[in-house]
């Protein structure tokens, strides 16, 4: 005896993941980036700058991931069917897996040449280097102010965050290695900021790293207690049992859920598939925050038919 029962909203056409809400702030930080790293190029140079340089090419990764968010939201977004049933929405976090990984190339050159300016020191013009690392600052914080809502919703929207904030924190770094030089003109500023940049980019990276792997690898999300849902749903009067019960997450902002729950024939007899489905879906919407469920009802002994089967 199988039912299968879904109060969620359909996600399978066309806005449904949760980072498509925030495509067109996506589409102006992208706009601020490319802008701002074309004008740290031409400052790093004229400067002699690698801490503005540095800050440049941090600033081409942000454009590179935000780019890869807003392609990942346009195949996110394309129709379920066939056999992509869920459509392409885990698009999302092969993106921010993508991000991740592009970071920590980026954030190994930089540390790499900041060794090799205190190998052979380089004069760096910190006035210049001033003028063009407030330029960053200021459009970083434009783009994190654009971006701030919707990385509490997408894993791909915090990625492209994430290498914002960074981004901005490089350039405070820019900034102060900029005034050490214009106050007592030790160079070795430029390099100690460049690997301050290179050093802040690693610990976000690998905490967005390890969200995108646990939604690959289909890990339940961390904010559901997997034995608290067990408690809920075995706690429902007519409920006899549970088993093969599973949580994960398909993309953000679309955690799904799958149960076989057994129940006491008679006493669903008497309540009807409709009402026993209901009474399940309100347990879990009332306290956790898993729209698309599916529940497989099963008298008792079913589960015993199901593993002569599967054997």
């Amino acid at each position: 005896m199988g039912a299968g029962h879904d109060h969620g909203r359909d996600r399978s056409g066309a806005g449904g993941t949760a980072s498509a809400a925030h495509q067109g702030r996506l589409r102006v930080a992208l706009g601020i980036t490319l802008s701002v790293m074309v004008l740290q190029i031409v400052g790093g140079i004229t400067a002699d700058s690698l801490a503005l340089l540095a800050d440049a090419g941090h600033m081409a990764t942000d454009a590179i991931g935000l780019s890869m968010a807003l392609l990942a939201i346009h195949f996110a977004n394309r129709p379920s069917g066939g056999r992509r049933t869920f459509g392409f929405a885990r698009a999302e976090i092969l993106a921010a897996l993508a991000n991740c990984l592009l970071l920590l190339g980026v954030g190994g050159y930089i540390l790499f040449e900041a060794v090799e300016r205190f190998l052979t020191p380089a004069e760096t013009d910190g006035g210049l280097t001033l003028l063009f690392g407030a330029l960053g600052l200021l459009a970083n914080l434009v783009s994190l102010s654009l971006l701030m809502r919707g990385q509490k919703e997408s894993l791909n929207v915090r990625g492209a965050f994430l290498e914002v904030l960074a981004d901005a924190l490089g350039s405070v770094a820019v900034l102060v290695s900029a005034g050490v030089i214009m106050a007592t003109g030790w160079q070795p500023a430029d390099p100690i900021a460049s690997i301050l940049i290179g050093l802040m980019i690693v610990p976000r990276t690998v905490r967005l790293a390890r969200e995108a792997l646990d939604i690959l690898l289909e890990s339940a999300p961390r904010d559901v207690d997997m034995e608290e849902v067990r408690d809920h749903i075995l706690a429902v009067p007519e409920v006899e049992g549970l088993h093969d019960l599973h949580v994960w997450t398909i993309t953000s902002g679309m955690p799904v859920l799958s149960a076989h729950v057994v129940v006491d024939q008679e006493a669903l007899n008497a309540v009807g598939h409709e009402r026993m489905l209901h009474e399940l879906q309100d347990c879990l919407g009332e306290h956790f925050d898993v729209e698309h469920c599916t529940f497989q009802l099963e008298p008792l002994g079913h589960a015993v038919h199901e593993a002569k089967l599967c054997h």
